[in-house]
């Protein structure tokens, strides 16, 4: 699953401390923290001790320079999956990196996430062609991927669960797929305005719950009404899907969107408000019945800004990046923790960063790691990056 892996059959803390990989956590008071109690107890149900660190992944071999690498998702046994060098790549539990083999002519992509079998789900690129995306699913250890687009039409898959229900956009229409088969198209709610289309797939959970991002736009009094706001379609489809209640109804410069969905149901996305200089993230989080505004966590200390970019199966625990903007530039990023109560934490860079270093989170695992990427000012290089015990590292910075 996208940005999550469930507490049973997980790699311990242990299998992901890679050997020659490990920089020091950073912070002192931030690796002393007391862990969250859920994530803790998922440390303990696995019978293992958790280390906290920042492990920097390594990169594939080849492959064009300097784009750097992301973990985007958890997998079973210690697989990790995301990005390197600019490719859909994976990670096994020993460290070493793999490039997923893609078809030739091919060269940008990522892989967004994985289930506990191995099958893989991401979006693949041609050089010079970023607006058109073609959608890919790979098991571990086969030769090739499998494309689920060929044509001229930009196609993308976003999550897959592990009962192997894979979820995104083909040719601009939501869809679910098994075995390789479109078992439904997800519709736009009953009560949505006539101008509404689906414009995003987000994430699928355990039971098969799909979440996703709906965008009205239309002219009232001559003047434009435009909002987005998350759906989320119950599994099976023997139920008509939730339209999820927004803070901002009908602001142009004002999008909300929804990044995944835990086993609970619970939603977690984020407000962005994007005018010339004027720019602010809002984080969002959304529970059943879904008859409700959106829950606002905070933010880190010493940042004004907030998302949240994915939540894990069963801990309650969310992940993102908070933001400080100067002038209408993101001039402080950081991957940021929220344990689901209290307010939104920082997770640490590796020891000896530069100053201004820069880190984002996407992806929270029920025994307590966090993936994501690592860019280091020093050496002007991106890394894929996992925090091990990240609720026994994650602090609130100093003014």
């Amino acid at each position: 699953m996208r940005s999550t892996m469930s507490a049973a059959g997980t790699a311990t803390a242990a299998a992901i401390v890679l050997t020659g990989l490990i920089t020091a956590a950073g912070p002192a008071a931030a690796a002393s923290a007391a862990p969250a109690a859920s994530a803790a107890s998922a440390a303990s149900a696995a019978g293992k001790a958790c280390t906290p660190a920042v492990v920097k992944l390594a990169d594939v071999p080849g492959g064009p320079a300097g784009n750097g690498g992301a973990v985007k998702t958890f997998g079973a046994n210690g697989l990790l999956a995301g990005q390197s060098r600019g490719l859909p790549a994976y990670w096994t539990a020993d460290g070493t990196a793999h490039a997923v083999p893609v078809p030739e002519g091919f060269q940008y992509g990522e892989v967004k996430a994985v289930n506990a079998k191995g099958l893989m789900v991401g979006t693949l690129r041609r050089p010079g062609d970023y607006d058109h995306t073609f959608a890919f699913t790979y098991q571990q250890g086969a030769a090739a991927v499998r494309l689920v687009n060929s044509g001229s039409t930009p196609s993308t898959l976003t999550d897959v669960n592990d009962a192997g229900r894979v979820v995104g956009m083909d040719a601009g229409v939501p869809k679910e797929w098994l075995n390789g088969t479109v078992v439904r198209e997800l519709p736009v709610p009953a009560d949505a305005h006539p101008s509404t289309r689906i414009i995003s797939v987000d994430g699928i959970n355990k039971r098969g719950d799909i979440v996703g991002t709906a965008l009205t736009s239309h002219w009232e009094d001559d003047v434009i009404t435009r909002k987005s706001f998350p759906v989320v379609w119950p599994a099976g489809g023997g139920y008509p899907p939730y339209s999820l209640r927004v803070w901002t109804e009908s602001d142009y410069t004002v999008g909300t969107r929804a990044t995944g969905i835990d086993d609970l149901g619970r939603v977690v996305g984020h407000e962005d408000r994007s005018y010339r200089d004027w720019q602010e993230r809002k984080p969002a989080v959304w529970k059943k019945p879904y008859d409700a505004l959106p829950a606002d966590p905070g933010r880190v200390a010493g940042f004004e800004h907030l998302t949240l970019d994915a939540v894990s199966p069963a801990t309650n625990v969310s992940v993102g990046t908070a933001v400080t903007f100067v002038e209408g530039y993101a001039n402080h990023i950081q991957a940021a923790y929220w344990p689901g109560k209290g307010s939104p934490l920082a997770l640490p860079h590796p020891a000896g960063a530069a100053p201004d270093s820069r880190s984002e989170a996407f992806a929270a695992s029920d025994d307590d790691r966090v993936g994501g990427t690592f860019y280091d000012w020093n050496t002007m290089t991106a890394s894929a990056v996992v925090w091990t015990c990240a609720s026994g590292q994650a602090y609130a910075p100093k003014p």
